[in-house]
């Protein structure tokens, strides 16, 4: 997937923006509903991360630049050892052999955001000990142990994203990777959502297998909303599934909501006998159907009798010893991902800079013609309002200007029009007209 390889390390004004060309792309490695990632290297650096892209414009056809700008504010103020954040904090190794020696001699530190006319980019950790999923889907056996720990680290980092009044809204398997020590981290806040004080959250959000029944109630009856606790059933959604290898309850994408609800009602969860006591009783207060009765605080799940014996301080600094290693011999995700990027995308990654050369050469060239200009307008508006980071550069400056010490650089999310606020606002300050929402 990626170009040609050259000896000669290029030099970039460190004072230019970062783009496209600063990186040379190895491989794709996952997608999402409306993003694709793949391993990057910087070209002058050598540092490796993971950096996920979105077409522009299928994102506005599909109404999602929302959800987009939503994430990358989002991600902007979030440092944490159990997220994905906008920068690395640990050596990482790739089970591909062919760049596995070259991943494990780099430090990544940095994050950065950027766009081009097709792409808007984000640059995260680089974590290659695959999702949950893709882990399940391998018929790994997770056991009590390493779920318990899954649960600590889980909670740890819900923890901290309550106390900057955010919810995730779709934790589940394949949004929780592992790094190459086997330790958990939150991905994808695409549809994540913030609330003050005692504010809800009222739209319909999240993947349905995962969602509390909180949930489907205000699509319903538009009852009082929801909040935090939501995390903490999919929580217990997750580790449920890790352990038995299915969900709780039947439901499906294509499960109707009044169906969904009866289930809640009328079927119980049944709890397999081979589990300690002390992990079903975890599990059923995880998911407790009464939002006000459910385990959803850092505090409530430390005072579980099953975690009395945990070391919470050896747990943030990574020092307890997961129960399950990926595989470093190899890529931990599906390969087809690289074949569909390399044979059916109809604009490939590793051919975008000829592609746009092309365009530009050509005014603008075909693809742009026939766009509409309801469309153009959209392309035009994302271009002025997406929100451009590098934190290399603030680094830089931060140290140049001596204002920031240690454990005080976090970054505050600039504020672009309105910030998500659970129902689904558009945070674009300049709204398209004739309809357009994106």
């Amino acid at each position: 997937m990626g170009g040609n390889h050259s000896h000669k390390t290029p030099v970039f004004d460190e004072n230019e923006d970062v783009n496209f060309d600063h990186f040379q792309i190895l491989r794709a490695i996952g997608k999402g509903s409306f993003g694709k990632v793949c391993i990057v290297q910087k070209r002058d650096t050598k540092k490796m991360y993971a950096m996920k892209y979105m077409n522009k414009q299928k994102c506005i056809e599909r109404d999602e630049v929302r959800n987009v700008f939503r994430e990358l504010q989002i991600m902007q103020g979030l440092e944490h050892p159990f997220l994905v954040n906008l920068w690395c904090t640990e050596k990482q190794a790739v089970g591909d052999q062919n760049i596995c020696d070259m991943l494990l001699s780099y430090n990544c530190p940095l994050g950065y955001s950027f766009q081009d006319e097709e792409d808007m980019f984000m640059v995260v950790d680089l974590l290659l000990g695959g999702d949950l999923r893709y882990h399940l889907q391998q018929n790994v056996h997770f056991n009590e142990g390493t779920v318990k720990l899954y649960i600590c680290e889980l909670a740890l980092s819900l923890d901290y994203l309550q106390r900057y009044h955010i919810i995730h809204r779709d934790i589940k398997p394949d949004n929780i990777l592992l790094d190459e020590h086997g330790h958990v981290h939150i991905t994808d806040f695409n549809i994540a959502t913030v609330i003050k004080g005692a504010e809800k959250a009222s739209s319909m959000a999240g993947t349905k297998p995962y969602m509390a029944p909180e949930v489907f109630q205000v699509f319903m009856d538009g009852g009082p909303g929801y909040s935090y606790p939501v995390d903490w059933w999919s929580l217990g959604v997750t580790a449920y599934e890790l352990l038995r290898g299915w969900r709780p309850y039947e439901i499906h994408s294509a499960t109707p909501i009044d169906e969904i609800l009866n289930m809640f009602k009328v079927e119980r969860v049944h709890y397999s006998s081979t589990w300690c006591k002390g992990m079903v009783a975890l599990l059923k207060k995880l998911l407790t159907k009464d939002p006000e009765s459910r385990l959803s605080s850092l505090v409530d799940i430390q005072s579980s009798p099953y975690l009395a014996d945990m070391n919470w301080d050896a747990v943030l600094e990574k020092a307890m010893t997961p129960g399950f290693i990926p595989n470093k011999g190899r890529l931990n995700c599906d390969p087809t991902f690289e074949l569909e990027e390399m044979i059916l995308e109809s604009k490939p990654l590793h051919k975008k800079k000829k592609r746009l050369a092309k365009n530009r050469s050509k005014d603008g060239g075909k693809d742009s013609c026939v766009l509409s200009g309801h469309l153009q307008q959209c392309l035009e508006t994302v271009r002025k309002e997406f929100i451009i980071f590098n934190r290399e550069k603030l680094r830089r400056q931060q140290d140049t200007s001596g204002q920031l010490s240690v454990g005080e650089n976090r970054v505050t999310p600039p504020t672009h029009g309105k910030l998500q606020d659970g129902r689904n606002n558009n945070i674009l300050s300049q709204a398209c007209t004739r309809g357009c929402s994106c």
